[in-house]
């Protein structure tokens, strides 16, 4: 499952690197970019508590494939349009949103899934490992993009794209799933209200969605807005952007192999917080940065950062959940988590053209740092885990 996901997210990373090159070349308008971004991740909102009920009602296998199925076909789409010369900004944006949705049913299963395929006391570097070769796939396959995108088109990275998808669908088949939820006459809405009323009565988890949604808004807008850092800032191409991208994926690799070699130390609530502070500081220095250097090295430590907080908030979630409510759990996450994607992108994007996209990001970065002293010493249950 490791090595099917890694080689479909290489794919994945391929296409969004030359998806966001696309749409700003083509637009030639950062608001765009975070439209984009906006309508992959709207879906997850609309429609992964749905997705997080028909995780825990059916086989997840079975729900993961049929989202692998939709990403590809979407995929051979996009290469298409692009290879006749005949693709648009609005192409783009319609498909972002098919993917989304396929993800807002996916998403829920495969997070439901991955933990079912160790024991709870391997839970932890579980999700450590996912998060690396998420990340490792963050820096091979912007790598490629840029490549790809220089020497043959954008093309190439959705067609390599599409067929990444090959890896995950096979690994899917060869798995042995330990644990296929009960079928459910339930209602959908019962079955959502008591996935919303076990994250109420859980200690601290409420908390750590709302640090999830926050996290995303200010911090993930970063590398949504990359491409104009590296062509308006920096002064470069898609090698500069396709950099930008490897060295934050290299440290968010890093990131993920400090978490896993934590293994279940206590005091990650804390720690995560105190990481939060530390990736505000890091964001302020980016956008204050003009030299490719600088803006590389403080990229990759930012990678490490959000790679610890995002592991570490995963791994709080997915050990207080249970078998039996994980998928509708996991689908609340979902929708804080990737929620604060698309608004912040949307927001952000309309931003930038006014301040410019330095003064924005610093300013995003200081509100991360505000926000870890408030849940470090006011609202203190996140703290407390």
């Amino acid at each position: 499952m490791w090595l099917g996901a890694c080689t479909s997210t290489i794919g994945t990373w391929m296409q969004q690197t030359a998806q966001a090159w696309l749409v700003y070349d083509l637009s030639q308008d950062s608001f765009y970019l975070g439209l984009d971004t906006f309508l992959a991740q709207f879906p997850i909102i609309l429609f992964s508590l749905v997705g997080g009920v028909v995780a825990d009602r059916m086989n997840r296998r079975n729900l993961l494939l049929i989202s692998q199925y939709i990403q590809m076909t979407t995929a051979l789409i996009l290469t298409a349009l692009v290879w006749f010369g005949v693709v648009q900004v609005w192409h783009i944006l319609l498909l972002s949103f098919v993917v989304g949705t396929a993800q807002a049913f996916g998403g829920p299963a495969y997070q439901a899934l991955l933990p079912t395929l160790v024991g709870k006391d391997d839970i932890q570097n579980a999700i450590a490992m996912n998060s690396i070769q998420f990340n490792l796939a963050r820096v091979i396959g912007p790598s490629i993009a840029g490549i790809a995108l220089a020497q043959f088109g954008a093309e190439w990275c959705f067609g390599l794209n599409g067929l990444s998808f090959l890896a995950v669908i096979i690994s899917l088949y060869m798995i042995q799933v330990k644990y296929i939820p009960p079928k459910s006459s339930e209602p959908m809405l019962t079955s959502m209200k008591e996935g919303i009323g076990f994250i109420r009565n859980k200690p601290g988890m409420d908390g750590l969605i709302v640090l999830a949604f926050l996290m995303t808004l200010l911090a993930i807008p970063l590398l949504t807005f990359l491409p104009v850092f590296a062509k308006d800032v920096l002064k470069g191409g898609p090698t500069t952007f396709s950099q930008l991208m490897a060295f934050s994926g290299a440290g968010s690799v890093c990131g993920g192999l400090v978490v896993a070699s934590l293994g279940r130390a206590k005091g990650h609530g804390r720690t995560s917080l105190l990481v939060m502070m530390l990736l505000g500081g890091l964001i302020v220095a980016f956008s204050m940065s003009r030299t490719l250097p600088v803006s590389l090295a403080i990229i990759f430590v930012c990678g490490g950062a959000l790679m610890v907080m995002m592991s570490m908030l995963s791994s709080l979630v997915q050990t207080i959940s249970t078998d039996e409510m994980r998928g509708r759990v996991m689908s609340v996450y979902n929708v804080a988590f990737r929620g604060g994607m698309p608004i912040g992108g949307l927001v952000l994007g309309k931003i930038i053209p006014i301040y410019t996209a330095p003064v924005t990001m610093a300013w995003t970065g200081g509100l991360l740092v505000l926000l870890g002293i408030y849940f470090l010493f006011v609202q203190r249950r996140v703290a407390a885990l």
